[in-house]
């Protein structure tokens, strides 16, 4: 929307009209989850099937092989690989060379490191090969509506991100704005915040009423903050 300047994902679309909305409401990227063992798992069908000029299209895949991703990327007409699983080193640079580091987003759980130092080196070996991060609650999956713990929170805001990144984690309606202020001077800031489970009825299932408070609360955060 005019004048913001966080960009928001909406991840696990399943319904044309479910992304449409979201789209209308004002999300720069929307996102496909293609894992089988996800509840909102599509085909690529759907993401092919929408015209949407200007909004980014992330593919999720958490088990595939390189070749499985890009045979996805291709069919479904998608902008974004976002590799949220335990994708190493190799495969990432396997799918950056295929179609660019710049479409492809690494997926990140603070909570699962050690310590800052050992966050940031994850952070540097992976920078080469995608454009942006995403910081996800837990220590893996997502969708689960777990909000990132403080500790972690406390690490992202500490460490040196190479590349723009987004924060996850059961983001909402009344937890936004409290959560994104945590990170407070704009250069620790994540560059976007990714929305499922808080905006669902259910699980696959975007809720109207949660997705406009969620863009309403996002609207006037941004406007307070010059985000």
């Amino acid at each position: 929307m005019t004048g913001r300047r966080l960009l928001v994902k909406v991840c696990g679309q399943t319904s044309a009209q479910g992304a449409r909305l979201c789209v209308f409401l004002g999300a720069d990227m929307l996102g496909f989850i293609f894992h089988a063992g996800s509840p909102r798992c599509v085909t690529p069908d759907l993401p092919a099937s929408l015209g949407l000029p200007g909004v980014l299209k992330a593919g999720v895949f958490v088990a595939q092989s390189p070749d499985e991703v890009l045979a996805v990327m291709e069919a479904g007409r998608l902008d974004i690989a976002q590799l949220h699983g335990n994708q190493d080193t190799r495969f990432c640079r396997t799918i950056a060379d295929a179609i660019g580091p710049e479409r492809v987003m690494k997926v990140l759980w603070p909570e699962r490191a050690a310590s800052l130092e050992d966050f940031q080196s994850q952070l540097d070996l992976f920078a080469p090969f995608c454009g942006r991060f995403l910081a996800d609650a837990g220590k893996s999956g997502g969708g689960h509506g777990r909000a990132i713990s403080d500790e972690a929170a406390d690490m992202l805001a500490a460490a040196s991100f190479p590349r723009p990144w987004l924060l996850a984690g059961g983001l909402g309606p009344g937890n936004i704005a409290p959560t994104l202020a945590r990170f407070g001077a704009a250069g620790c800031r994540p560059a976007g915040i990714d929305l499922n489970s808080g905006v669902e009825s259910a699980p696959g299932v975007k809720d109207e009423t949660l997705l406009r408070q969620a863009f309403a609360e996002i609207e006037s955060l941004c406007a307070a903050q010059n985000m």
